[in-house]
């Protein structure tokens, strides 16, 4: 339960959330109004199917029209609305399709990135939360702790440690109030991006079609329901003078292979499922695991497990199958 305290530093702040009407900047998005902020959101397209739709969140928040990799809509957006935080969550996330097209998934990672950080700078925000991930540590079969060099040798990998490393920048060079988060695999209701395994399990369960593994089903990750990561999110927000200039993994208890995940996701929810292995991913990492000792020790640790993430994900899910699965 949040003080008093924490409730009331929200109420007034002018907050822009990038990526808020994706899957976990909507969740987001919904708890800062909540708790009395003024989300400002900027967006491309908003899905009709998505976690913003679904919840109506565009009652609740500004929205403005905006490409985050054009540098002057960034800063009109950031000086018209008077931005005290920012949550910088928007990315081109997926690693299949910065395989395909690397130029475009470098300009909204890296250039959109740097435009935040700039923006920032010249408008005197009091403090941003730079998005970034496991998959900017790169390859390596030992457990990521923050000061793990930054090593992504792919598109996707390289465009998040090339982003995380300008947040980085930014803070030493220009006294920039920055922190930077680094996620496991995040599922929970709103995932439409179908190829990743939590939101394929629920497709398979509710359309009762086998679901495709990419991998060989051995490859290891951890797992953090999107509720945690929004609590991170509010802990951050409320001791941000703590850990300004960090950067902060943040996980669960939950480590396991992707088999392994199909089995206690069967065992959870109680559902028969039949999957098939392509073996057909191009260049992924085998294994990551964060340690989240740091944050932990500051005061911050999860409070879901997988059985209860997987029930509230696949309640969503079930509940609204008929938007995100129509039938012919």
């Amino acid at each position: 339960m949040e003080n008093m305290a924490g409730l009331k530093k929200l109420l007034g702040e002018r907050i822009l959330v990038t990526g808020g009407t994706g899957f976990v900047g909507s969740h987001l998005t919904e708890a800062l109004v909540a708790r009395g902020a003024q989300v400002v959101v900027p967006f491309r397209s908003i899905d009709p199917r998505s976690y913003f739709s679904v919840q109506k969140l565009h009652k609740d928040v500004i929205l403005a029209v905006g490409d985050l990799k054009d540098y002057a809509r960034v800063v009109d957006i950031v000086t018209k609305y008077e931005i005290t935080y920012i949550f910088h969550l928007a990315a081109q996330p997926i690693v299949t399709t910065a395989y395909v097209n690397p130029l475009e998934t470098i300009a909204t990672n890296v250039m959109a990135t740097a435009n935040i950080l700039e923006a920032s700078r010249v408008a005197h925000v009091k403090g941003v939360i730079v998005t970034s991930s496991d998959k900017a540590y790169g390859k390596s079969n030992k457990q990521y702790i923050e000061n793990h060099p930054l090593r992504g040798d792919h598109p996707y990998e390289a465009s998040k440690s090339a982003a995380d490393l300008l947040a980085q920048a930014y803070a030493a060079t220009y006294r920039l109030p920055v922190v930077i988060t680094r996620f496991g695999n995040i599922y929970g209701p709103g995932d439409l991006n179908f190829s990743r395994i939590v939101p394929g399990i629920m497709q398979s369960i509710l359309k009762k079609e086998p679901l495709s593994v990419r991998s060989d089903g051995t490859f290891v990750r951890d797992y953090v329901y999107v509720g945690d990561i929004v609590s991170a999110y509010l802990w951050i927000l409320r001791h941000f003078d703590l850990v300004r200039g960090e950067a902060l993994n943040v996980a669960s208890e939950t480590t396991v292979s992707v088999l392994e995940l199909i089995k206690k996701a069967k065992q959870i929810l109680k559902k028969p499922m039949k999957f098939q292995i392509e073996n057909s991913q191009v260049n992924e990492i085998p294994y990551q695991h964060l340690s989240w000792d740091k944050i932990k020790k500051l005061g911050w640790s999860p409070k879901y497990t997988l059985r209860r993430g997987l029930t509230h994900t696949y309640k969503w899910y079930r509940k609204n199958r008929r938007t995100l699965f129509p039938s012919p």
